[in-house]
């Protein structure tokens, strides 16, 4: 599962927040959690990333999640993510493909992502986090292949567990850096009944570099409509646990017939759940005490008994 997005400041290492990750660990197969959470750049065209300052969470509440999941016996993965504060989504950061004197560069943004993402690799390496993820859906980004190769060598100069890349939907085949980084993870928000072709596709990927794969997002809201559309969050629709809950189930099926899927980092957990009662009439992609929650359930439990 993925917890407490988006790491907003205050809201972690608080009583609703330990209930939350309490919630999350009984949920039956669940043995992992990424804690993820965003520092908020300008705007897509700006090179500063000031994670030290609101509303990113503190390093103290960064700790106090990592302690609380593994009090719940729950394996790390920490998720360090940059957002655009004017509310770009961060696939559409971007440069001019050459440094121009003057002009906001790849070179100058990626000395401030990589002071973000060491930051983040030395406190899971203090606090023994099993996998560490150095970016997420960064799409324009990918191409700057030189520069994720520094940093991913930077990053294993001071964390020595795993470092994956949470490339976004439809890039798994894109990426040409996959040796860099020990496992290839995506995020698989694949419209119902695209599941074999897009599968297909990864297997060849998975193939070709020799990596083990996970799903570091997957998931649907539970909207009517979000089925065919699972990654956009904004999409009209009523609440709907069933559209959701058959989502899950094609899901889970479709990726059980591929012998190199290695999970999922279901999305999403909030610090903040929402109440059981008013599960019916939330449209998040939060699971907590809907039917999905109970597939999810069983799915997991059912593959932690085959080994």
């Amino acid at each position: 599962m993925t917890w407490g997005w988006t790491g907003v400041r205050g809201t972690w290492a608080t009583p609703e927040a330990e209930h939350s990750m309490r919630e999350l660990a009984e949920v039956g197969g669940v043995n992992w959690v990424t804690i993820a959470f965003a520092a908020l750049q300008a705007n897509a065209h700006t090179t500063a990333i000031p994670f030290r300052d609101e509303p990113t969470v503190t390093d103290s509440e960064m700790r106090w999640a990592i302690h609380r999941a593994r009090e719940h016996g729950l394996r790390v993965c920490l998720k360090p993510t940059v957002n655009c504060a004017d509310g770009t989504w961060r696939a559409f950061i971007s440069f001019f493909g050459e440094d121009v004197p003057g002009a906001p560069s790849w070179t100058e943004w990626f000395e401030s992502y990589r002071e973000f993402i060491l930051h983040y690799a030395r406190i899971a390496q203090e606090e023994e986090c099993e996998m560490l993820c150095v970016g997420c859906e960064m799409v324009q980004a990918d191409r700057q292949e030189q520069h994720w190769r520094a940093l991913v060598a930077d990053v294993r100069t001071v964390y020595d567990g795993l470092v994956t890349y949470n490339c976004d939907k439809y890039q798994e085949d894109r990426l040409t850096w996959w040796d860099a980084v020990d496992v290839i993870s995506s995020s698989g928000y694949y419209p119902s009944g695209t599941w074999t072709e897009h599968l297909d596709r990864i297997g060849r990927v998975v193939e070709h570099w020799g990596k083990p794969f996970f799903f570091m997002e997957a998931g649907c809201p539970s909207r009517t409509g979000s089925a065919s559309r699972p990654n956009d969050w904004t999409l009209p629709g009523a609440p709907s646990g069933s559209e959701q809950e058959r989502y899950y189930r094609e899901m889970f099926a479709e990726c059980a017939e591929r012998p190199w899927m290695q999970g999922f980092m279901l999305w999403d957990w909030p610090a903040r759940l929402y109440g059981p009662d008013e599960a019916a009439g939330n449209d998040d992609y939060c699971v907590y005490a809907k039917p999905a929650q109970t597939v999810v359930a069983q799915h997991y439990t059912a593959v932690a008994r085959q080994y």
